[in-house]
Formats: structure tokens, sequence, C-alpha cells
């Protein structure tokens, strides 16, 4: 077994169990060539500044985000069968800087998604420390693009907004001479702990029994490869990136509320009758992901670190004539299954052969997330600096942030009403035509079924 504990620092750390998370990424674990503690296995996030920004002020907060939050600085160590967190000092964050001042202001929106992508194509060690490097490219005095990269072993998508309001907020108070207003906020050791202690509280055998009953005979949601598996084959991600109109978006929203439930059930909805379509099931178990970072009286809202929840979500779509009744489907198993929202291990421990199709040859699973991210940045000013998060991608890439197998989408909903789509796809497995045909067809899909709620479900 190989071990991720490189660190430039003498210092030696503190340990610490593993969060079940960090447990549930090791059951995958190639090595630190690949698999979820690969040098691609990581988060991009881009962010349009307005203002002038001070290289070693940016610096300052960078690091001052490492000393906040311990999980940009720890180690999942797997040695000699054992596995824990070693906690290490704070260290420096790496800040390049790069001239773009000879950009045409015309060019600069191409340029940025252009610096995107090529961070994207980059690496991170998971050996390395800290979790975090960022980019500057300064277009002139008064506009610049950030961009951070993270291993995802240490981050979540919540955490890289965590993680720029941390800057944000740093910054401003190093400029002002001032401490920074920020919560408090839990280390991550903590979370582990309160993890292992939640599977002891009552209630506990409840969301056992739950999902054992309901997940008794369940199949994980997958879709035939155009290539069937092979050791030889390479590991790399790509990734297909769509638009769904504002208008599709604005009927999906009013469906919502006129079901009393929310975009993701509606989005969903289309995403089991797409499934329904390509496979003639009925009975389907489509993965997501949820936050997991348990109530706000938890206290981890404020926590960076790796803390998802995957969540499979079972409907019957039969007997559902209309998508309405299927939103309505969704919408019972949706608030179930966040009700008994529990650590991804301990939903497998009930249910041993969801998984069974996922390894099958000619077969990978495929997961879907409408992320309802916190603290998303859209031109608020905060000290003397202006931020604007880049959501609007919509350039396919060759090789990106690497998912550990088969597909995932994710859908953002954009200032501008329209939503924002992604599918990060193991190319040894699949064709670009494949996604991007099946992408098409969700679309078609859902702009009929949210147009006509109460006809015969489209498709036919």
């Amino acid at each position: 077994m190989t071990t991720s504990e490189t660190f430039t620092g003498t210092s030696t750390g503190t340990s610490a169990p593993l969060s079940l998370n960090q447990e549930f990424v090791c059951v995958f674990d190639q090595g630190d060539d690949g698999g979820p503690f690969g040098p691609r296995y990581h988060l991009v996030h881009g962010w349009r500044v307005r203002g002038g920004v001070d290289e070693e002020t940016l610096r300052g907060a960078l690091a001052d985000v490492v000393v906040r939050h311990e999980a940009l600085r720890t180690l999942i160590v797997r040695r000699d069968g054992s596995r824990h967190q070693e906690i290490l000092p704070p260290c420096p964050v790496e800040l390049e800087v790069r001239d773009l001042s000879g950009t045409a202001p015309e060019r600069r929106d191409a340029v940025v998604d252009d610096l995107l992508d090529e961070v994207e194509a980059s690496t991170i060690e998971s050996g390395t420390l800290p979790h975090l490097r960022a980019v500057l490219g300064r277009f002139d005095d008064q506009d610049s693009i950030l961009v951070i990269i993270t291993h995802h072993t240490a981050t979540d998508g919540w955490s890289m907004r965590l993680i720029i309001r941390d800057v944000a907020q740093y910054y401003a108070a190093r400029r002002e001479g001032v401490p920074a207003a920020l919560p408090e906020t839990r280390p991550y050791r903590e979370y582990a702990h309160w993890q292992l202690a939640s599977a002891q509280e009552e209630g506990a055998r409840a969301d056992h029994d739950y999902w054992r009953e309901k997940l008794r005979g369940a199949e994980i949601f997958t879709v035939r490869t155009d290539r069937p598996r092979s050791a030889e084959a390479g590991q790399e991600t790509s990734v297909h990136r769509f638009l769904i109109g504002a208008e599709t978006i604005a009927k999906a929203t009013a469906l919502a509320r006129a079901t009393r439930g929310t975009l993701f059930m509606v989005l969903l909805s289309a995403f089991y009758l797409l499934e329904h379509r390509e496979s003639g099931r009925t009975d389907i178990t489509v993965p997501t992901f949820t936050p997991g970072r348990g109530r706000e009286r938890d206290g981890f809202g404020d926590m960076v670190g790796s803390c998802f929840n995957f969540l499979p979500l079972r409907t019957d779509l039969a007997g559902c004539r209309t998508f309405r009744r299927l939103v309505e489907r969704a919408r019972t198993t949706c608030l179930e299954g966040y009700s008994h929202d529990i650590p991804t291990l301990r939903i497998f421990g009930q249910a041993p052969e969801l998984m069974r199709p996922a390894v099958e040859a000619d077969r990978a699973p495929w997961v879907f997330q409408v992320f309802p991210f916190p603290f998303v940045l859209d031109g608020e000013v905060i000290g003397d600096l202006e931020y604007t998060e880049v959501r609007l991608r919509l350039l396919d890439q060759s090789v990106g942030s690497d998912v550990p197998d088969g597909a995932l989408w994710t859908l953002n909903l954009h200032p501008t009403g329209e939503m924002v789509g992604s599918v990060q796809y193991k190319n040894a497995l699949y064709d670009h035509d494949t996604i991007a045909g099946l992408v098409a067809e969700y679309g078609r899909l859902l702009t009929e079924a949210v147009s006509a709620p109460d006809a015969p479900l489209p498709g036919d």
C-alpha cells in the first residue's frame, strides 16, 4: 500500500482517526498515481476579481486559510494495513502570478476559460502539503482572475466556497489591519469523531433499518460503456459542458413550487426519465451527493474538509402516467433520503449488492448532482475588491478533474436563470458523442416534461 506523507516541513504532526468519508475514499485507493489519491483528483474554481490586488497580501490571506482549516494540511496515511490522519503545521501556499496584460478586453473571458482549463488539466499531489495552490492572472491593475486548486481528498464543493470567502475576508482584514470577521469553525478531526459517535446515537438503528429496506434488491444506476474495462486503458477524465435555457428552467422551477418540491427534484425526475427511456426499467436508483455536514447546531457548516455523502435515491416509475406524478414520487424519495442522510459506508453496509452492476466489464455508474453551494460570490464587494465566481463555462475539455469511475453530472443555476451543466466521464469507457447524445436527450425530455407536466410522459 502506498502512503501519502510527503511534507516539506520538519515538525511532527498530530494523529487522528479517519472520518468515514476518508474511509470511503480509501475503498477506491489505487496508490498515489491514480484514483482518489492521484494527482488529478482535484477541484478547480475561478473568481473574477475587480480592484487592485496586492500579491503579498493575497499570499498572506491564502496562508491564513491554511492555518484556519486543518484539512488543508492533513495527510491520509495508508501504511502497513492501517490508516489515519496526520495533521501537520501550517506551510506556505504557492501563488503563481501570470501577466495577462496583453489581452484585449473582448478576449478576456476566453482567456479566463483557457486558464481554468489549463489548471484543471494540471496536477496537485495528494502527498504534498498544503492541499491548496492558486494562480492569479492579471489583465490590468483593476481586473484579475484568481484560480484555486485543491486536492479532493481534503475538500469538497462546499469547501471551495468557504475557501474563497475566507481568503476574501483575510485579505480585507490584512489590508485594514483588523481581525478577520469570520465565524468560528471546528477542526476536521472533530468531524471524524462526530461521525463515529453519531453511529451510536439514538436513531442510528432506524437509519440502518430504512436503508436496508429501501435498497433491498436495488441496483445502482449504470450506463453501458462504449468499451469494456481494461487494465491497460488510460484513466483520464474528460468533460462535456452544456447549457439548459432559462425558459426551461423557469418552467421547472414553477413545477417545483407547484409540487412543494425543489428544482433538484424536478431535474432528478427528468434524469429518471432518461434512464427509463434508455433501459426500459422502472425501478431506478440514481446516486447523488449531499453536503454531509449534519445539522446547523453540529457546527461543521464553516469547516473545510471532505464531508459529502453518497445518497442512492430509489424511485419506482411504474404507473407514473404524467411527469407531475413522477416529480411527486421523486419528492417523496428525496425527503425520505434526506431524513436518513448518513455516511456512505453505513449505507453500503445495509445494501451489499447495491453496487454490483458498477463492477461489470461493460457498465459504469453515473452520479447526478445539483448542488446548493453556500456563499456563492456574484459581484460581492469585500474590502476593496469585488469577487464574482466564474460559472459559465461551456468549452469541452479532453483532460480535466478526475472522477473515480463512470460519469458525474453536475448542474448549477446561473444568475441569468440558465442551468450550466457538465458531465465528467472516463474517456477510456465512453466516447464524447455518446455523452453529448445523452445530454441532448436529457435536455429534450426535460423541456417537454416541464412544458406539459400533466400530459402523458414524453419520449415515446
